[in-house]
C-alpha cells in the first residue's frame, strides 16, 4: 500500500511560498487586472469555466502551486483512490479502514472502470432503479384506489439529505409533471408535521435513507410518518422504500416495497451519485436525466486526472484555496451562487468540506503542523449583496469568494426592463462584485474607500442542467479531496460528530428514565448532564 506522509509544511516548496505570501500580487495597482490577464486566467473542463484572474497570484506563485500538487502526488493519490486503495485510515490507530469509491458510482459509462467490482454493483443498483421507475411510470405501482404515485418524501439526515436536497432544488425546474419531492431531516417534530400537512399520503411513497439502518433521527422520523400512514388506513409496507446497507435492519422486504443498497466505501457526504440520491432524483427527474447527471460528474472525475493545475479545475481550486488559507491566512471561504436554484448548494458544500477537512490529526496519527479546512458559508446572490457583502468589501476580515453562475437561466422566462433582461442583471452583478472585490476604490472619504485585494474566483457554466450539475458537484468533491491529500489528512471519516451523539444518548436516558420512574435521579451517574438539563428546564416533571 502506498501512502503519503508528507503534509503541506513538509513540502520543499512550502518555504518559498511563505516568502511569496509576504508580498502577494497586488490587484489594486493600475494595470494589475488588465484584460490580457482576465482572458488568459481561465481553466475549462466539462462545460465549466474557472476564471481566476482575480486571485492574488502571479506566474511565479502559480508555478509553486503546481509544485505543491506535484510534490504531494495529489493526482496519483486521486487515481489510487479511484482504483480502490484503502485510504480512509489513520496509520497505527483504529479507524474505518475503507476504500473511497464515490467516483465508481458514476464510472458506469467506462468499458474498463477503475474498480470493476464497485462499478458493477453500481450498475446492478441502477438496473433495480430502472425497473422501479418503470413500474411507477407504467402504473404497476399504484395505491389502493388504483391511483398513480405523484409524491415522494425523502427521510434522511446529513449526507442523506443535504446533497440530495441541494441537487433536487437545483434541478427542480426539470422535474417530471405531477412529480414532487419533500424532505424530512430534522428530528424536530415540526419538520415532519409540516411536510405531512402538504401531501396526499395515499399517492406518496416514502424513501428512507440510512446506511446502518439505525440512524436515530431518521428512524424517529420514519416512525413519525408511519404512524400518519396507519392513521390514514394505509399500509406503510406498500408505500415505503429503503436505501440502506445490505443486511441492515432496513433491508427487509416485509416492511419496504423495495430496498436499494448503499456501500460502506461511499461516504455520506459523497453519496449523491449513489442510490442515496438516485432513487429520489430518478423519481423526480426520470432515469435519463439522472444518467446525464452521472455523466457530468464522470466527466469532471476524468478532468480531475490532469496533472497540470491550469487544465484541472478541481486541482486549481484546491491549490488556490490552500494559497488563501495557509499562506495568506484567510480562515473562511464564501461560496456564492448567482442562481436561486442553488439555494441549498452551499449548505451541502459546507458539510462536504468541513466534515471532510475539519481535521487536526494527520494520516500518520500525529497532529498537523499547518491549518486545514476553512469555514464554508454563503447564500445566493443577489440577495447576499443586501446582507453580508458589506463585510466582504469593507470589513477587517478578508473573505475569499467563489462565485458560481450561468449564462442562461433554466426556465427560459425573462423580461426586458430598462433595456436589459433579468438574467443579464444577475450576470452583471456577479461580474461587478468580482471586479469590485479585486480592485477596490480609493476615496478621500474613508467611509467610502474599498481596499480591494479581496481574492475571488468565478465558476461559470452555460446553463444549470443535469450534466452541468453533475460536473459542478464532482468539481467540488474533487477539490475537497485534493486539499485533504495535500494537507495529509483523512477526508473520509467524521469522528468529530461521535462525541455529541454519545452524550445525547446519555441525556436521552434521563428523559426515558424519568418517564418510567418519577423518582429516577441521574445526578449520581451523570452530574454534569443532569445539571445541564436541570438548568435548561427540560427535565420532565421537575
Amino acid at each position: 500500500m502506498q501512502t503519503n506522509n508528507k503534509g503541506l509544511s513538509d513540502l520543499a516548496v512550502f518555504t518559498e511560498l511563505q516568502k511569496q505570501a509576504a508580498s502577494p500580487y497586488d490587484l489594486t495597482v493600475s494595470g494589475a487586472l488588465r484584460p490580457e490577464r482576465v482572458s488568459s486566467c481561465i481553466c475549462r473542463a466539462s462545460g465549466l469555466d474557472v476564471l481566476y484572474g482575480t486571485q492574488r497570484v502571479d506566474d511565479a506563485v502559480l508555478e509553486n502551486l503546481q509544485k505543491i500538487a506535484d510534490e504531494s502526488n495529489a493526482v496519483d493519490q486521486f487515481l489510487r483512490m479511484k482504483k480502490g486503495e484503502v485510504i480512509n485510515r489513520i496509520e497505527g490507530h483504529d479507524s474505518e479502514n475503507r476504500m473511497v469509491l464515490h467516483t465508481a458510482m458514476r464510472d458506469v459509462f467506462a468499458d474498463q472502470p477503475y474498480n470493476l467490482e464497485a462499478t458493477s454493483k453500481a450498475r446492478e443498483e441502477l438496473d433495480k432503479l430502472a425497473s422501479f421507475l418503470d413500474d411507477l411510470e407504467n402504473g404497476r405501482i399504484r395505491n389502493a384506489k388504483n391511483e398513480t404515485v405523484t409524491g415522494l418524501i425523502n427521510i434522511g439526515i446529513g449526507g442523506s439529505d443535504l446533497g440530495p436536497r441541494a441537487v433536487y432544488l437545483a434541478l427542480e425546474a426539470y422535474r417530471l409533471p405531477e412529480r414532487k419531492v419533500y424532505f424530512i431531516s430534522n428530528v424536530d417534530p415540526d419538520d415532519a408535521a409540516e411536510v405531512l400537512s402538504k401531501v396526499d399520503l395515499s399517492r406518496t411513497i416514502v424513501n428512507v435513507v440510512s446506511k446502518s439502518g439505525t440512524t436515530l433521527e431518521t428512524l424517529t422520523n420514519e416512525e413519525f410518518v408511519k404512524v400518519a400512514y396507519v392513521k390514514a388506513g394505509l399500509d406503510p409496507a406498500r408505500h415505503f422504500v429503503a436505501v440502506t446497507g445490505k443486511g441492515s435492519p432496513m433491508d427487509n422486504p416485509e416492511k419496504y416495497l423495495r430496498a436499494f443498497y448503499m456501500f460502506d466505501y461511499v461516504g455520506g457526504r459523497y453519496s449523491v451519485t449513489s442510490m442515496v440520491g438516485a432513487v429520489m432524483l430518478g423519481f423526480a427527474l426520470g432515469l435519463e436525466a439522472f444518467m446525464e447527471f452521472l455523466k457530468g460528474a464522470n466527466s469532471m472525475d476524468i478532468a480531475a486526472e490532469h496533472r497540470q493545475i491550469k487544465n484541472n479545475p478541481a486541482l486549481l481550486l484546491a491549490v488556490l484555496g490552500i494559497w488563501n488559507r495557509n499562506f495568506l491566512g484567510n480562515h473562511t471561504l464564501a461560496i456564492l451562487p448567482y442562481s436561486q436554484a442553488l439555494v441549498r448548494f452551499t449548505a451541502h458544500l459546507q458539510q462536504c468540506d468541513m466534515e471532510s477537512n475539519g481535521k487536526s490529526c494527520a494520516r500518520n496519527g500525529v497532529r498537523v503542523s499547518h491549518d486545514t479546512g476553512p469555514i464554508i458559508w454563503g447564500e445566493p446572490g443577489t440577495n447576499g449583496q443586501h446582507a453580508f457583502y458589506q463585510l466582504i468589501h469593507q470589513g477587517t476580515t478578508v473573505v475569499p469568494v467563489e462565485f458560481v453562475g450561468f449564462r442562461e437561466n433554466q426556465r427560459q422566462q425573462d423580461i426586458l426592463i430598462n433595456g436589459t433582461y433579468s438574467q443579464e442583471k444577475l450576470l452583471a452583478n456577479l461580474l461587478a462584485q468580482s471586479m469590485a472585490l479585486a480592485t477596490g476604490k480609493n476615496s478621500d472619504n474613508p467611509n467610502r474607500e474599498f481596499q480591494g485585494n479581496r481574492p475571488n474566483t468565478i465558476i461559470l457554466g452555460d446553463k444549470l442542467d443535469s450534466f452541468c450539475m453533475g460536473a459542478l458537484l464532482a468539481l467540488y468533491e474533487a477539490k475537497i479531496v485534493f486539499q485533504g491529500f495535500i494537507w495529509n489528512i483523512n477526508s473520509f471519516d467524521q469522528e468529530g460528530v461521535q462525541l455529541g451523539k454519545v452524550l445525547a444518548n446519555r441525556l436521552l436516558d434521563h428523559f426515558s428514565g424519568l418517564r418510567q420512574d418519577q423518582d429516577y435521579n441521574g445526578e449520581e451517574d451523570d452530574p454534569l448532564g443532569w445539571a445541564m438539563m436541570k438548568a435548561a428546564g427540560v427535565l420532565p416533571g421537575k
